[in-house]
């Protein structure tokens, strides 16, 4: 049943709204903790940003973790944003910064697009949850509880 807001059953819209803010900050937070395992060796994927790196061009180990522990910690920041603050101006924070990200990603790898996993891909309905987030909120700070 869904949930009781005032009195009446929250609608459908809101359900979705909160059901995709959920599924963000789930996605930028797993993604910093996951980075993090995966540049300190611990993910099992061998180094795999590293590597993504090193094929695009930068060698460079410090080059390659200064970018990584940026990415890490940007998404990190942004997952407890979500989280702990979320809004308009959090909703647009989101979709500027993992629009920069794919364009980096991009111009590295551009073969990721074609990845059977689509790493680059999903970022195009993430881009549409992170929209209908910013259209429909209400609130200037926080989505309703």
């Amino acid at each position: 049943m869904p949930e009781l807001q005032n009195g009446s059953r929250t609608n459908p819209q809101q359900q979705a709204a909160r059901f995709m803010h959920a599924s963000l900050v789930v996605v930028w937070l797993g993604t910093a903790v996951v980075s993090a395992l995966d540049y300190l060796g611990l993910s099992g994927l061998n180094h795999e940003g590293a590597r993504l790196l090193d094929q695009g061009g930068i060698g460079d180990a410090r080059w390659q973790a200064l970018l990584i522990w940026s990415g890490l910690l940007a998404d990190l920041a942004l997952g407890l944003a979500l989280l702990l603050r979320p809004g308009r101006a959090i909703y647009l924070s989101a979709l500027l910064l993992m629009t920069a990200m794919t364009v980096i990603g991009t111009a590295l790898q551009p073969t990721l697009w074609l990845h059977p996993l689509g790493p680059l891909l999903k970022n195009l309905p993430i881009a549409a949850m992170l929209w209908f987030l910013l259209q429909t909120d209400s609130s200037s700070n926080r989505l309703e509880s």
